[in-house]
Parts: structure tokens; sequence; C-alpha cells
């Protein structure tokens, strides 16, 4: 795998933590790429060999390299998922009886593990927990999505589920792991490293024959949407392989259940309920079936918003306002006139999944004073912050489309539209911010990123 000395480093330095916690050795001699000896055989890796392993390009990966005490293994990764499905409800669900329940951690049990991947594995459950415990989420939803989909999958099928759901976010282990941090606003380089990192990971798959093509490419494919607003390479529809379906939603299920999050089941039903065009309805359904947001027991937590009905006004007013009347700008030329009309096209489809949702100004009026239920008016805050997200990802591929140039003016009623959906997203800031119903780690820190560089759609 190349990496940049960047990438490098951040990886290097998690194994040197990981060395602080447990034995980690050189379990053959770590040369560099001119064929120098940097570490011997048997010398442990600690902080001393920092310096020494950065001031080299090694010839083989860290990871081929290096052996730890106690590295995950088979068994390990059952016991992590039986402990997943015991505490938290959702999960549990996904094998309500014993037989099901088996199959699902034994799948997880005997899946392919190579040295350097188990090593890797290692590293995110000591160094990184936030990341191993999203992996083996990961791989429970996708392996229990594979086996929903047809009745006849052999328990290889439902082994290479489980990997594409363990190792599509193995590549987070080598970026800065400031891009965990919801609230951290972005550089330039974390930004190119956040929308690197599905490379990143397939690369690092892809070394090992253990994984079937399949695999490879659903790892590619897991920040890839149907509508094509996913990255990196914006793929649409029939484009995305089944596999990587699988994986694209199991990953955004996993993430709802991460430590700190409100109201998990209930985000999760709007988020599904709200992103229709972009993962598969049937798949997406059969989540619906097992989500019961009625139970969830810190959606109290959630700070309710002022008026819903009036928020949701005024971003159906905003999103009526699409395509923007540029009239004949001579400044308007095909491809911005192309790039603007995918905009309203995905405006339209979030105004249409409002309705499908019953969000619509008109169908709000029906509901007359209950309306003012709590129960109510905590799905509408959710709402209005995903819609609100939705909205600032469109004002953000509106700008992207636009400027062919860094220092393009807009139009003035292109700069009047950004100026209002920027001005609303502002007034719903504030300390709930971090629960927006957005995707895994990874994207909450895309959440937070400016709106320039963001990845073309």
């Amino acid at each position: 795998m190349t990496e940049t000395p960047d990438e490098r480093s951040h990886f290097t330095e998690a194994v040197i933590q990981l060395g602080d916690k447990r034995d980690v050795v050189a379990s053959t001699a770590i040369f560099n790429n001119q064929g120098i000896k940097v570490v011997d055989k048997g010398v442990a890796i600690n902080k001393g060999l920092y310096g020494r392993l950065m001031q080299h390009k090694l010839s083989a990966p860290l990871e081929d390299s290096v052996v730890s005490a106690d590295a995950v293994n088979g068994d390990a990764l059952k016991r992590t998922a039986a402990s997943i499905m015991d505490d938290v409800p959702f999960f549990g669900r996904l094998a309500a009886d014993p037989a099901s329940r088996k199959l699902l951690l034994n799948v997880l049990e005997t899946l392919p593990l190579p040295e350097a991947m188990a090593f890797q594995l290692t590293v995110a459950r000591d160094v990184r927990p936030e990341i191993f415990m999203n992996l083996v989420r990961t791989a429970l939803v996708a392996t229990w999505l594979a086996r929903s989909q047809a009745i006849l999958l052999s328990r290889f099928d439902l082994g290479m589920a489980a990997a594409a759901g363990l190792l599509h976010d193995i590549g987070m282990l080598h970026v800065d792991p400031i891009l965990l941090r919801p609230a951290h606003k972005l550089n330039r380089d974390q930004r190119r490293q956040l929308y690197s990192h599905p490379l990143v990971s397939t690369t690092l798959v892809e070394r090992h024959h253990q994984y079937s093509r399949e695999v490879v490419r659903a790892v590619s494919e897991h920040q890839e949407y149907l509508d094509g607003s996913g990255y990196p390479r914006n793929l649409m529809g029939d484009a995305m392989s089944p596999l990587g379906r699988v994986v694209s939603l199991a990953q955004v299920v996993a993430a709802m259940f991460a430590p700190g999050r409100n109201a998990p089941e209930m985000q999760l039903s709007v988020l599904l309920r709200m992103n229709t065009h972009r993962y598969d309805p049937t798949m997406s359904m059969q989540i619906l079936t097992l989500v019961q947001p009625q139970l969830d027991v810190l959606s109290a937590a959630i700070e309710l918003l002022d008026d819903p009905v009036q928020l949701l006004g005024e971003i159906d007013a905003m999103l009526a306002r699409l395509p923007l009347d540029l009239g004949n700008a001579p400044a308007v030329n095909a491809a911005r006139r192309e790039a603007l009309a995918t905009v309203a096209e995905h405006g339209a489809k979030l105004r249409r999944s409002l309705a499908g949702v019953g969000a619509m100004p008109d169908q709000l009026a029906q509901l007359g004073d209950s309306v003012q239920d709590e129960s109510i008016q905590t799905e509408l805050t959710l709402l209005i912050r995903e819609a609100s997200w939705q909205l600032r990802t469109l004002a953000r591929e509106t700008r992207r489309s636009w400027r062919e140039q860094p220092k393009d003016d807009f139009p003035a009623p292109l700069r009047a539209w950004l100026d209002d959906v920027e001005a609303f997203v502002a007034k719903l800031a504030g300390p709930q911010a971090q629960d927006s119903v957005d995707a895994e780690p990874s994207v909450m820190a895309l959440d937070a990123a400016s709106t320039e560089d963001t990845p073309a759609t």
C-alpha cells in the first residue's frame, strides 16, 4: 500500500500506542525500501522506535512485520458481537431466536482473518475502540441483511458479507484520528484524508486473497449512495454492487448506535424514511421492521425545537424555489445549467421525502393540536435536523457546481438562496447539533467541514 508520510505516521503512532498497552514485536526484520535493516526481528516496538520508523520508507507495510499479544481472532469477534447483541436491544432483534443468534455469531467467528488484518483490528480494539466497535456492529448488520436477501445464501457468502462489514473502515486507522471528532472543523488535508479513506480501506483489503472481489468492491463502495451523492466515485443505481448496497446501509445503521447518540432508533427511523433515494428501499424497509423508536429511553435528552411546523414550512419554501430562476444570465453556461438541474432534482427528492413522512405544511396542518404532543415534537425535531443537513449539502453542491474559478461570483437569485440556507442552518445550530441525523463518525466530521472542497456529486 502506498501511503503519504502523514498517513504512515498516524498508523505508526497507533502501533506505538498499542506497544504501550501490550507486547508488540517485530515478527520479521524490518527493512527500508533500499534494503537497509531498520529493526531486527524480535525487537519490541515502542516509543523509542517511532523516530527510526518514520525516517524510512519501509519495504513492506508495518502491519506485515509485527505481531501483538492477545491479538483479535474469531473468538474475540464472536464475544464482542455477543456483548453488543446483549447490551443493545436493536442488535438483539437481529437474531431473536437461538438458531439465528448462533448463525450470526458463528459467521463472525469463522470469517477469514489474515495475520496482518488481525493485527490492524487489534490496533483498532485497543487504541481506537470507537472504530473497532463500529466495525463489529457493521459486520453484524451486513450479515443479517445479506441473509435476509436470499434464503439459499451459502455460509461462504455470509462470511464475505461479514468481512466486508468488518473491514469497510479499516482505512480509518491510517488517517488522522481527529477525523473521529464530530465537532472538529476539518482543514484541506483532513478533508482529503476523509474522502480517500474508502480507497485506503480497499487497498488494505485487496492485498489478501482470502477476500473475494465482491468484498473488495463493497469496501470501496461503502460511502456511495444510490442517487450518486456519495464518494469517492459518485456511483448511481445499478453501478453499485449488491454487496456494496448492503455495506452502505449497514455502516449507517451501525453508526446510529455509537455511544453518546440520543434516541438512536428514532434517529435511524427518521434517516431511513428521509433517504429513500440513497439506500436500497427493500433493505431499508427490512431494517425499519426491527426499529422500535417508541422504546428509545434517551429520546427525552433531545432538545426540542420551537415551532417545528414553522421551520418545516421554511424548508419547504426554500426547496420550492429550486430550480432557481436565473433567466438568461450569461454566466449560466451549459455545464452550470446541467449542474444546477441536478441540484434541483436532489431538492425535489428531499421534498418528496418530507411528503412521504407527512412533514409538508399542508399535511402538518391536518394534525391540529396533536402536533404539540411531545413524541410528535421529538420526531419533527429530528426530521428538521435531517432536512437541514440535506439542505446544507444542497447548498454546498450548488457552490461547488457554480465555481469554475475560486473567485467566481453568484448571480443575485443564487446568492439570495444560498444566504437563506446559511441563515436557516445557523439558526438551528445549538447544543444538539451533534445529534443531527447523519451517518458514521467520518461523516459527522464531514458535517463539520467548511463549504469548500467537498466531494463531487
